[in-house]
């Protein structure tokens, strides 16, 4: 596969006043620089641009991955899976609420292999994370190989920042750089949270399944950031935010869960190797370009 990507065609489109242009790469690799990321963005930046990324890349860049297959299901486990998730959330508390059609479907068909998944969450981050039904604690299970998933990234402010910084200092351009994940944000009154163990100010981070109770009773707010290159208003950060994830769900590569990695990579969850990773083109982000 070609691996310089930097004068791909971008098929650029308009979202809500801003021009959107996708930054496609190859796959990144556990442990991986985002130099393919931050070379396709030079190749195709201009001062004041937003450049919006994803998550997981940054956190495989970063070797936050963890193998569930070393993590034996416990009764409290097989509970959180097999009763809680699956059917007090997927048959009662998640029709009562009326959460996405989508999350009750997949909650009803949990597999098995839910229940190393919950002791993972258990292990890592404690109850308040693992009864959350779904995308517990921003574990992403849809773009690692293998039994592995990817933990959310470590500082992505500080990880923000220094994108910003080469981005600068190689091409003489300011852009500001937000990090997001596709969790939800939530807003009740003026306060903003989210059940996520990062986010930036002001959003009340870390609510686990709180917040995401609280959240269906709110209004749902759109992908979370998670972190930026300098301060921004979050107003403008959740607008950013949407704005990247609405472009990425139009994707025919887009893998929000394991079922949609399942259709794109035509493998099994726990069968994605790198090698199928490596098989179709990544856009672990986006340029923004308002327009008047």
């Amino acid at each position: 596969m070609n691996t310089n990507l930097t004068n791909i065609d971008h098929d650029t489109i308009f979202i809500k006043n801003y021009e959107v242009i996708p930054i496609k790469t190859t796959y990144i690799e556990p442990n991986e620089s985002l130099n393919k990321l931050i070379n396709t963005v030079l190749s195709n930046c201009e001062n004041e641009d937003y450049l919006i990324i994803a998550e997981t890349p940054i956190s495989v860049s970063q070797g936050r991955l963890v193998d569930e297959n070393n993590y034996h299901p416990s009764l409290k486990s097989k509970f959180l899976a097999n009763v809680w998730s699956k059917y007090i959330w997927g048959y009662f508390l998640g029709p009562l609420l009326r959460i996405k059609k989508r999350t009750i479907k997949n909650l009803r068909k949990l597999p098995q292999e839910a229940e190393k998944h919950k002791e993972l969450v258990l292990d890592l981050y404690g109850w308040k994370h693992a009864l959350k039904p779904a995308s517990e604690a921003g574990i992403d299970l849809s773009n690692a190989p293998g039994t592995y998933v990817s933990l959310l990234p470590e500082n992505p402010e500080k990880v923000a920042k220094e994108i910003a910084k080469t981005i600068k200092d190689e091409s003489g351009k300011d852009l500001t750089v937000l990090i997001i994940d596709t969790d939800a944000t939530y807003k009740i009154h003026n306060t903003y949270f989210t059940g996520l163990p990062i986010a930036i100010d002001p959003i009340k981070k870390n609510q686990g399944i709180i917040g995401y109770f609280f959240g269906q009773l709110g209004s749902n707010e759109g992908s979370t950031p998670l972190g930026c290159s300098e301060k921004i208003e979050i107003k403008e950060a959740l607008k950013l935010a949407n704005i990247a994830e609405e472009y990425q769900k139009s994707l025919e590569t887009a893998m929000e869960t394991i079922y949609s990695a399942k259709n794109v990579l035509n493998s099994e969850y726990d069968e994605v190797s790198v090698n199928s990773l490596e098989s179709i083109i990544h856009t672990p982000g986006v340029l923004l370009r308002k327009k008047n």
